[in-house]
């Protein structure tokens, strides 16, 4: 007898619900999110099939630890997008209604009739989950400290335009560091060149009398003021969103070193690297999306799509329009954006054939996203044959060897 099961996860518990071959649900269960709870989806698995291993499993996540186990245990996990189980729940009714259960049911019943529309979780290394998860949050802290020097911005603004005009680049350390020393409009004016001097030396700058000079000349600027407990209240503010960014600096610094060490012990880390533009963060973070399973992606195009590099055709009667494709891995698009962008410097066939895209009327990003295109399709050929990069044969339009073949 066939079997699906379908999960609905949540914080503090879990939906399960096992469908046979005719649509009939056989069995359900709500299990706690803990190894007790596990065990016990384990043991239905059991009572409806003498394999559990065989029972595919629909859920609506592909990083939860239920997943994990799942997997680890040897089951295939397909995780279903919730946007997808939205109009496959609108198939069978329009009142609007929706339960937990009723959830997991539709999962497993997708899997019933879908299977082969959906892919299943790829099967990652332990490494590469491990590069996955530095990659990610070393990405998520960057934007979280971009939002911070954003704050940062928006309340020199209201009271001390004054260090805005002396740093107008708040990521620099110098800025950071003169401005915790000088908060307020009243603490900048009482700056003197030689404490600047000591402030600088203090985040590692050699002593630039021009540069003294003209932090002293902006932070003395006369400028409008807010009355002066207002002014004291803002400047504390100042120092604590100051020593939040510094935090925050050093935990970028210590999420990319260890990015960087556990990527250098991965197999594919010399393949990756050898491309023209693949610095260790980004090439870190195109493995990080990709994986390390050699059947996720059995062609070239497959990757581009997941990338969002290949366009997107629709066509409907006498209309047809090409256009980018919006649904894709957000994560790897934006690392194959900048990638494109890094090896225009790095490899002249990436110039060239940017070059010729601007030349045929292309915009910057849409050159970019086509130049991406072809890169990302050359490192699919050179991660499936364990190849590393061969800059003559990628841009050899000639050539019948790996460049034609990624083509």
């Amino acid at each position: 007898m066939t079997i699906t099961c379908g999960i609905d996860w949540a914080e503090a518990h879990h939906d399960v619900a096992l469908m046979d071959g005719d649509g009939k649900v056989v069995g359900r269960r709500k299990i706690d999110t803990g190894v007790a709870g596990f065990g016990e989806l384990m043991s239905l698995l059991a009572e409806h099939c003498e394999d559990p291993t065989v029972v595919p499993v629909a859920i609506e996540t592909d990083k939860n630890l239920i997943v994990v186990a799942l997997q680890t245990a040897g089951l295939t996990v397909f995780p279903i997008n919730p946007r997808a189980v939205a109009r496959y729940r609108e198939r069978h009714g329009q009142s609007g209604k929706k339960s937990d259960p009723g959830d997991a049911a539709l999962l497993a019943d997708v899997l019933r009739t879908d299977r082969h529309q959906h892919r299943q979780l790829p099967l990652i290394t332990d490494g590469g989950r491990a590069v996955k998860a530095l990659a990610r949050q070393h990405q998520e802290a960057i934007w979280s400290l971009h939002q911070m020097t954003s704050r940062l911005r928006s309340v020199l603004l209201e009271f001390y335009p004054q260090a805005l005009q002396a740093f107008p680049n708040l990521k620099h350390k110098a800025a950071l560091t003169v401005l915790t020393a000088a908060s307020t409009p009243e603490l900048g004016s009482r700056l003197t060149a030689r404490r600047i001097v000591a402030l600088l030396q203090r985040c590692g700058r050699r002593n630039d009398p021009a540069l003294v000079e003209q932090i002293l000349t902006d932070l003395k600027t006369a400028a409008l003021r807010q009355p002066a407990v207002v002014e004291a209240a803002l400047g504390t503010t100042v120092v604590g969103l100051l020593g939040i960014i510094t935090a925050m600096h050093t935990a970028v610094e210590q999420l990319q070193t260890a990015l960087a060490v556990e990527f250098e012990q991965h197999p594919l880390a010399p393949v990756l690297r050898s491309a023209p533009g693949l610095g260790p963060v980004l090439a870190a973070r195109v493995l990080a999306e990709v994986g390390d399973d050699d059947n996720r992606f059995t062609t070239a195009d497959g990757l581009r799509a997941f990338a969002g590099t290949a366009p997107v055709t629709r066509a409907s009667g006498r209309s047809r329009k090409v256009s980018a494709r919006r649904v894709r891995n957000k994560r790897l698009a934006d690392a194959c954006h900048w990638w494109a962008f890094a090896a225009l410097t790095k490899s002249p066939g990436a110039r060239a054939h940017y070059d010729r895209r601007r030349a045929a009327g292309d915009h910057h990003n849409a050159a970019l996203r086509n130049l991406a295109n072809k890169l990302i399709g050359r490192m699919w050929w050179c991660l499936q044959n364990g190849q590393l990069w061969d800059e003559h044969a990628a841009w050899n339009e000639l050539s019948t060897g790996p460049a034609q073949v990624a083509a």
